[in-house]
């Protein structure tokens, strides 16, 4: 199953790659860190942990301190799919934070990435 794949992938692994996307558009691991832990809870060194003890896709949101309630408010089309429309709830905070990232490396202010 392709979701289970996703779910398996190191978050460690991911972690480089959504850094690289953005900062090939001139933006900042900060943004990205800044991004990912609006979305999940995280705090600096919360997420700094999750990378380190190279857990997967799965665990980092199931130990994630509080999805943010405004994460609702990300929609659009990533990867093919509308993310207000995904079922699995793991696929859509995966799709989401994949939403996000790709608004920093489109250029959108990151007030406006995180819907403040």
């Amino acid at each position: 199953m392709a979701n289970e794949r996703v779910f398996n992938m190191a978050f460690s692994r991911v972690y480089p790659l959504l850094i690289q996307k953005v900062e090939r558009k001139g933006r900042t691991q900060s943004e990205v860190d800044a991004v990912i832990c609006w979305l999940t809870g995280y705090d600096h060194s919360g997420l700094q942990a999750q990378i380190a003890k190279n857990i997967d896709y799965k665990t980092f949101f199931d130990e994630a301190p509080q999805m943010n309630a405004n994460a609702a408010k990300i929609t659009g089309v990533i990867c093919g799919h509308r993310v207000e429309e995904i079922k699995d709830p793991l696929m859509q905070h995966i799709r989401r934070l994949d939403k996000l990232v790709d608004e920093l490396a489109k250029g959108k202010p990151l007030d406006k990435v995180l819907r403040s």
